[in-house]
C-alpha cells in the first residue's frame, strides 16, 4: 500500500469541509460555564480540606 501525499490532502479537505465550528454566542456559553464549574469546584475542594484538616487535628490531638 503506497502513500499517496495528494490523496492524502484531499482527503484531509473532505473531513474538514464536514466540520461545524461553532458560534462565537455558543464559544462565550461555554467559557462562562467553564469558568462557574472551575469555580464550584474550587469551593467544594476547599470545603472538602477545611473538612478533613479539621477532623485528622481534631482525631491527632494537634493544635
Amino acid at each position: 500500500m503506497a502513500f499517496s501525499p495528494f490523496k492524502f490532502l484531499q482527503e484531509v479537505r473532505s473531513e474538514t469541509a464536514k466540520v461545524t465550528w461553532p458560534t462565537r454566542r455558543e464559544t462565550t456559553i461555554t467559557t462562562i460555564m467553564v469558568f462557574v464549574m472551575v469555580a464550584l469546584a474550587s469551593i467544594f475542594f476547599f470545603m472538602s480540606d477545611l473538612i478533613i484538616r479539621n477532623v485528622v487535628t481534631f482525631l491527632l490531638g494537634v493544635h
